[in-house]
């Protein structure tokens, strides 16, 4: 299902009964120099979010820099030869094989001693 767009169905929803809730509630907003009269209340919660967004914004930016520098990408090192006591892949298959022939004889002796079955 797409999470995303049922997720923003939700909150478009939930902004529009908060509009219509606040219709009719009206406040003045004096900015220093100005001052405007009869502004809906939604209309102000949307532009004091939108305008904490921007103040936000060079903050978040700054972080996710100082992040990204603090944690480089890890680098793999491959060499030619395994490290000491590791096997490389020959070695590692020719080792699961013959585990591989000494299980199956101990089950056929298992077998044997059970009486053939």
């Amino acid at each position: 299902m797409p999470w995303r767009l049922i997720l923003f169905i939700v909150i478009f929803a939930v902004f529009l009964v908060f509009i219509t809730i606040n219709l009719d509630n009206r406040c003045n907003i004096n900015i220093g120099f100005a001052q405007f009269e009869g502004v809906p209340i939604f209309l102000t919660v949307f532009i004091s979010f939108f305008l904490g967004l921007i103040c936000a914004t060079p903050l978040f930016l700054h972080l996710s820099k100082k992040k990204k520098s603090a944690f480089p990408q890890k680098v793999k090192i491959q060499t030619e030869e395994p490290p000491p006591g590791k096997l490389n892949d020959a070695e590692f298959d020719e080792k699961i094989k013959k585990d591989a022939a000494s299980a199956r004889e101990r089950l056929f002796a298992k077998r044997e001693a059970r009486g053939g079955k």
